[in-house]
This record gives structure tokens, C-alpha cells and sequence, in this order.
């Protein structure tokens, strides 16, 4: 008699649904971004020197000719600078979030990672995560250098912390910008002038750099209605850089009027607005 050898089965590790693979799929792309960036050491380095640049720029040449609760004392500038540089350190890492993704399109990462059982969105979720770290570590070391040229905070560490949380909220919703940027482009040069160009107005239409008081009442309107603004409001209320004799608001605008607020309600508004559109374009685009 011979016997009818039958094929043992093989059994297959079925990868968890729902959140749970999402959230292991995302932080294994995270990783593979952050093994990368240490890999490319000059990546770190010329993120670092723009926002250095602007500090010491800002801090020695506009610091004694800009008034500011009508007072011109640099030292009043400088804590009103810096939550906006500090703003627009975090926001200019949208262009770099763009650029890699156009990146991994055009090498064809991308259809590699479709390949496998992926949840769908971890791979932009990922990418956007380790820019998150990336952006942490240059806000550490330009909170340093802020330090060194003469910034000073007046609360307690807690709320300094929550004002660094919120401008890392808000650099981690524009982050989704750049990946719908990176997703629909073709190379990563256009997807960095893309993610840079509308940048420019969004961070100089606003209280970043000198007061609303100073525009015309059209762009009063809108500087005070800036995302932006609102996350350099709440952050210098947190650090306890507010002027006195500066007014919170121009134009009454409510966003002004409750910075913290209405920061985290814009980020998070980007957040689910910009990922729903990256995460349909990143199908769209890898089929």
C-alpha cells in the first residue's frame, strides 16, 4: 500500500487589522526615514543652518530698528522674534517632507511598499512621523541658540513645553501639506519650490516678525486669521513673551484673541483635511 503523503499546511502570520497595524506599519517606516537621515548627516546639518541664519540676522540687524510695544529696546525683539522663528522652523520642514516623498515616488519605493501588507497611509504617516523627530531635534538645538543671543522665558517650564508641543502640532499638520505637495509632483526639485513657495507669504503676512499694527487693514484681516499667527500667539503666551502696550488683536479677530485655541483647532483641522487627500492621492498615484 502506499501512502498518500498530503501537503502540511503552512500557516501564515496574519498581520493585525484596523489601528494596531497601522500604527506597527507606520513606526516601521518611521524607523527606515530615521536610519536614513542618520545615514545622511548633512540632511540635519543644512536644516540646521537656515533657522541659525534667521536668528542671528534678525536678532542684530532688525533688533534695534523695529518698535515694538513702542519701545525699540532689542531686547523686547527678541522675545517677540522667536516664536516666530521658531514657527517658521517648523512649517519650512514641509518642503523637506515633500521632497522625500517625491523622492521615494521617483525611485520607485513606493510600488515596492505597495507590494507588501501594508496598512494603507503608513507609509505617509511614517515618513511624516520621522520629520516630526527630525523637526524636534532642530528646535532643541535653535532654542539653544535662541538662548545664547539673549531669549528669555517668563513661565514656568510646563507651559514652555506646551508652547513648544504646539509649534511642533502645527509643523506636523503642514508636514501633511508637503506629502500631498511630494505626491503631486514628479521630481523632488519641484516638490521642494512647491512646498516653499507659499510658505514665503504665509509666514511674512502674519505677527511673526513685526506687528499687524504696522499693515494695511486688508492684511490686518488676514494676518490675524493666519494658522500661522495663531500658533506664534499661543506659543509666546506660553513662553510669557507677550509686549506690554502690544493689543492681542487689531481687528478683533477671535483668533487672537484666543491663540492657544485656535492654533491647536487649526492644526488639527489641517491634520484631517491634508492626510484625507494625501492618503487618496498615495492610492491614486502608486496604482
Amino acid at each position: 500500500m502506499s501512502a498518500i503523503a498530503k501537503d502540511a499546511p503552512t500557516l501564515v502570520p496574519r498581520p493585525s487589522g484596523g489601528v494596531t497595524q497601522s500604527v506597527k506599519d507606520s513606526l516601521v517606516v518611521a524607523k527606515r526615514n530615521l536610519i536614513r537621515m542618520t545615514r545622511i548627516p548633512e540632511m540635519v546639518i543644512f536644516g540646521l543652518i537656515q533657522p541659525i541664519m534667521f536668528v542671528v540676522l534678525f536678532t542684530y540687524v532688525f533688533g534695534g530698528s523695529i518698535s515694538i510695544g513702542g519701545s525699540t529696546d532689542p531686547q523686547l525683539y527678541k522675545e517677540f522674534l522667536m516664536a516666530g522663528i521658531f514657527a517658521q522652523t517648523v512649517t519650512f520642514a514641509t518642503a523637506g517632507a515633500g521632497a522625500g516623498i517625491a523622492d521615494d515616488m521617483h525611485k520607485g519605493l513606493i510600488d515596492r511598499f505597495r507590494s507588501l501588507p501594508m496598512a494603507r497611509g503608513a507609509v505617509l504617516t511614517g515618513r511624516t512621523l520621522a520629520d516630526l523627530v527630525q523637526t524636534t531635534l532642530t528646535l532643541v538645538v535653535l532654542a539653544g541658540v535662541a538662548l545664547l543671543v539673549g531669549w528669555r522665558t517668563h513661565e514656568n517650564i510646563g507651559k514652555v513645553i506646551c508652547g513648544f508641543l504646539l509649534l511642533l502640532l502645527l509643523g506636523y499638520a503642514f508636514s501633511w501639506i508637503g506629502a500631498l505637495i511630494g505626491l503631486s509632483v514628479r521630481t523632488p526639485e519641484a516638490a521642494t519650490s512647491g512646498g516653499l513657495i507659499w510658505l514665503f507669504p504665509l509666514t511674512f503676512i502674519s505677527n511673526a516678525f513685526v506687528p499687524v499694527t504696522g499693515m494695511p487693514t486688508f492684511l490686518q484681516h488676514v494676518a490675524e486669521w493666519n494658522p500661522f499667527s495663531a500658533t506664534v500667539a499661543g506659543a509666546r503666551e506660553l513662553f510669557g513673551n507677550t509686549m506690554p502696550g502690544l493689543p492681542k488683536s487689531v481687528t478683533g479677530a477671535w483668533p487672537m484673541e484666543h491663540p492657544i485655541i485656535a492654533s491647536i483647532i487649526w492644526s488639527v483641522l489641517i491634520i484631517v483635511v491634508f492626510r484625507t487627500l494625501a492618503v487618496r492621492k498615495y492610492r491614486s498615484a502608486a496604482t
